[in-house]
């Protein structure tokens, strides 16, 4: 292959209880990339569609391009070329792991491009480079469900550990991206750095609850365990009409609602497509009541992850 064009999913990261350790892919939004093989070495971003000029185009500095840099340093392969061109199919600084999708795109492409020379979960420590340079912290919980699909656990960092959970086939997300932004480094330096026993303890249990509720399955454990006791209080003050639209998706029958990454799209889970859809409308109902836009995504958990596609 000369060319390859691939698409790599959106992410909803900390499921609530799990912060930086959850995460699951969804079937949209996106990322799409074209990596050309060109003879000249090197990695070259020629093009950036649909960020208004925002993303580098630099590839040290750009997560699809520092994944792909890495990946071709680790197999030793500094004499490959590659021209890329992003296209950004999702809103930036929205919370569903828009930097982690590109550089995602970016070690799946050149690896399919060059004959898979890795396997799959081998690529996750490149992509993962991507985010370092994105929000200053290689954490996984986004690169891992979108290189892997599914629901994702990052058990350990050091040996890197992951791990993909069964989800029901019923199992329906709703994602509701308000036209605000939060700054993934703000929404960092806002937590605390300690967090009582108490808490600790509640949030353990609803952690050991979700991945139960999710493998059983029971739709009542998911139900009670999606609460966030430590992140959640305090990051939510950055998304305005937060209470509400939570609210509005558990009235409208929703298993649980939190906010997706760090914000500022809030997420929902449903046992049902109707379910997940009527939800949708009703969180975007409370914020169009207080004068805010949104975009609604209604998706299965993603089982594939990134995909060849054109």
């Amino acid at each position: 292959m000369e060319s390859i064009k691939v698409f790599a999913p959106a992410t909803v990261a900390n499921v609530a209880c799990g912060f930086d350790i959850f995460g699951f892919a969804v079937d949209s939004p996106g990322d799409e990339l074209i990596v050309r093989q060109s003879a000249q070495p090197g990695v070259r971003i020629l093009d950036i569609i649909g960020d208004e000029g925002r993303l580098p185009r630099e590839a040290a500095r750009n997560t699809a391009g520092i994944a792909i840099q890495s990946y071709l340093a680790h197999i030793g392969r500094d004499d490959v070329g590659v021209d890329l061109i992003l296209h950004k199919k999702m809103p930036l600084g929205s919370g569903l792991g828009s930097s982690a999708a590109s550089a995602v795109a970016g070690v799946f492409a050149i690896n399919e491009l060059l004959g898979n020379p890795l396997e799959r979960i081998d690529l996750l420590p490149f992509a993962m480079e991507g985010e370092r340079i994105a929000c200053g912290s290689a954490h996984a919980d986004n690169v891992g469900p979108s290189l892997m699909g599914g629901f994702v656990v990052v058990r350990s960092y050091n040996p890197l550990d992951i791990i993909t959970i069964d989800t029901p086939h019923q199992l329906f997300a709703t994602i509701v991206h308000p036209d605000i932004e939060v700054n993934t480094k703000d929404a960092r330096y806002i937590l605390k750095n300690e967090v009582s026993m108490k808490n600790t303890i509640t949030q353990m249990g609803n952690v050991a609850g979700l991945i139960a509720g999710l493998m059983k399955p029971d739709y009542s454990l998911i139900s009670r365990s999606l609460v966030d006791v430590i992140i959640e209080p305090i990051r939510a003050i950055l998304i305005p009409q937060f209470k509400e639209v939570k609210q509005a998706a558990l009235d409208a029958g929703a298993l649980g609602c939190s906010i997706s990454g760090s914000g500022p799209s809030i997420f929902a889970l449903s046992c049902d497509q109707n379910t997940a859809t009527n939800v949708g409308n009703k969180m975007q109902n409370a914020f169009a009541s207080a004068g805010i836009g949104s975009e609604v995504y209604v998706s299965e958990i993603n089982q594939q992850g990134p995909k060849i596609i054109g």
